[in-house]
C-alpha cells in the first residue's frame, strides 16, 4: 500500500517541475452549507490538472530508454506525460481514445507528443498502448495503476494539508482512482476522504460494494476524464481503508457546477474537475455542521465556449 513516505519523497522529487497551486477559502454560503469550504485550484497545474505530479514521478523515479515513454490516456494524462516528457527532453507517444475532445489532442501534440486516437474508450486505447510498447520497449506510464503514479498524485493532498491543516471533510472526483488513491493514502483517516463519480462512471463505488474491482459502465459529461472502466488493483485496499464514502451525481450537476466556478469564481473547469463540487451541490454529500470541507477542483481542460455560453 503507497505509504506517506513515499508521498514526501515524491513531494521532493517533483518539487522542482510542478506548481504548489493556490487554495480558496470560503464561508461556504456560495454553495448553500453551513461550514466553511476551501478550494484546492489544481485546474492551474501545468497542462491543465493533477495529472503532471504522478507523470514526472514516475518519469524520474525510474529514466526511461531511448525509445522515451509511451501512454494511453483519455486527455489529462496524455496532456501530463507529454508536458512532463518534453520537459525532460525525453519522446512520447500517447494513445487516446474517440470520445476524447480535440482540445485535449491538441494539448497533448502541442507538447510535442505523437497522439494515436483509437477506439471507443480508454480501455480500448489502453489495449492498443500496451501492443504498441511491446514493439518499442519504450516506458509505460499508467494513468492510475503505478506505485509511482499515485505516489506523485498524493503529492496534491499533502500541499493542501500544509494550506488548509483544518480540513475535515475532502471531496474528490474519482475516475480510475489514482487521484483518490493518493489523497487517501496522505490524510489515512485524518480526514474524511468522499469519492465522487459522474452516474454513468460509477468504477469505484461499483467496486466498493462488490469488494473487488470490477467492471463498469463508461458514458456520460465527465466520461473522457473519468470514464475508467475499473479502478486500480494499487488503489483499491487504499480505497477500503480510507476513502469513507463513494456518492454519485448527475451530469445535469456537473454541469452547475461547471457555471457556478465560472460566473462566481471565473473558473473554467472541465466537466471531471467539476465533479467532486456536484456533489455538494445536488446534495449527493451533506457535510455535518461541523465541518470544514475540502473541494478538489482537479482539471480545466475543456473549450471555454462550452461554460461560458
Amino acid at each position: 500500500m503507497i505509504s506517506r513516505a513515499e508521498i514526501a519523497a515524491a513531494a521532493v522529487r517533483v518539487g522542482p517541475y510542478v506548481r504548489h497551486t493556490p487554495i480558496l477559502r470560503l464561508d461556504g454560503t456560495e454553495f448553500g452549507v453551513r461550514c466553511p469550504v476551501t478550494l484546492k485550484l489544481e485546474l492551474l497545474q501545468h497542462s491543465g490538472s493533477f495529472k503532471p505530479r504522478g507523470a514526472f514521478n514516475q518519469l524520474l523515479s525510474m529514466p526511461p530508454p531511448a525509445a522515451g515513454v509511451i501512454a494511453a490516456s483519455g486527455g489529462n494524462h496524455g496532456a501530463a506525460v507529454a508536458y512532463a516528457a518534453r520537459a525532460l527532453s525525453v519522446p512520447a507517444e500517447i494513445f487516446v481514445p474517440e470520445i476524447t475532445p480535440q482540445t485535449k489532442v491538441a494539448r497533448i501534440a502541442g507538447y510535442g507528443a505523437r497522439v494515436v486516437q483509437t477506439g471507443a474508450t480508454y480501455a480500448d486505447a489502453l489495449a492498443t498502448c500496451r501492443r504498441r510498447q511491446t514493439e518499442t520497449g519504450a516506458l509505460e506510464v499508467h494513468a492510475y495503476d503505478q506505485q509511482a503514479v499515485l505516489a506523485g498524485q498524493g503529492t496534491v493532498a499533502r500541499e493542501w494539508e500544509h494550506d488548509a491543516p483544518d480540513l475535515t471533510h475532502v471531496l474528490v472526483a474519482t475516475g480510475g482512482g489514482g487521484l483518490i488513491g493518493g489523497v487517501a493514502a496522505w490524510y489515512a483517516g485524518s480526514a474524511e476522504v468522499i469519492s465522487v463519480e459522474p452516474q454513468g462512471c460509477p468504477a469505484l463505488h461499483d467496486a466498493l460494494r462488490a469488494g473487488r474491482p470490477v467492471d463498469a459502465p463508461v458514458g456520460g459529461a465527465a466520461a473522457d476524464s473519468l470514464g475508467a472502466r475499473q479502478v486500480g488493483t494499487l488503489m483499491f485496499p487504499v480505497a477500503q481503508q480510507f476513502v469513507a464514502a463513494a456518492v454519485l451525481v448527475p451530469d445535469d450537476a456537473i454541469v452547475t457546477a461547471q457555471r457556478l466556478l465560472w460566473e462566481r469564481f471565473r473558473l473554467i473547469a472541465e466537466p471531471g474537475g467539476a465533479t467532486a463540487l456536484a456533489a455538494l451541490l445536488c446534495g449527493a454529500f451533506v457535510p455535518p455542521d461541523h465541518a470544514h470541507l475540502g473541494v478538489l477542483v482537479c482539471g480545466g481542460n475543456t473549450d471555454p465556449a462550452k461554460v461560458v455560453s
